[in-house]
């Protein structure tokens, strides 16, 4: 089997405009590379993330989805981050449930850290291809 037969993994992320959307745009500016299958989108706040955009990213053909705001601590609206965390504890439950574990991630990425943006993303890539190509092989 080719390589050109693999379909890459689709991923959805949402970013939050102070820390990590500033950290995606800083390694645009470096000319960082990731995956072109990334979409990121800018929300104000992770906490303004309802798990109902994670799930409909999902159902609509998202191979993956990942969430990111500042460091616990550092949010712009004090305790936002919080409220993520909590969100997507409960989120990662239910879709461990059903046998989607990996699909949904939480990064905390500031403003500064392009690289870790990078690193983080192409990680979750390389673990759902992995996963993607491990089940056409069966």
């Amino acid at each position: 089997m080719s390589d050109k037969t693999e379909r890459e993994p689709e991923i959805v992320g949402f970013a939050c405009s102070y820390c990590t959307f500033k950290a995606s745009e800083m390694a645009g500016s470096l000319r960082m590379k990731y995956p072109e299958k990334v979409r990121v989108i800018q929300v104000p706040c992770s906490s303004r993330v309802d798990p109902a955009f994670v799930i409909k990213a999902i159902f609509e053909g998202a191979d993956g989805v990942f969430v990111s705001g500042c460091h616990p601590g550092d949010c712009h609206f004090i305790k936002g981050n919080y409220y993520t965390r909590r969100k997507m504890a409960a989120l990662k439950e239910m879709f461990k449930a059903f046998s989607m574990d990996g699909k949904v991630k939480l990064f905390w990425i500031s403003a500064a850290e392009a690289r870790r943006f990078i690193e983080k993303i192409t990680n979750m890539y390389n673990e759902l291809r992995e996963e993607k190509n491990a089940g056409k092989k069966n």
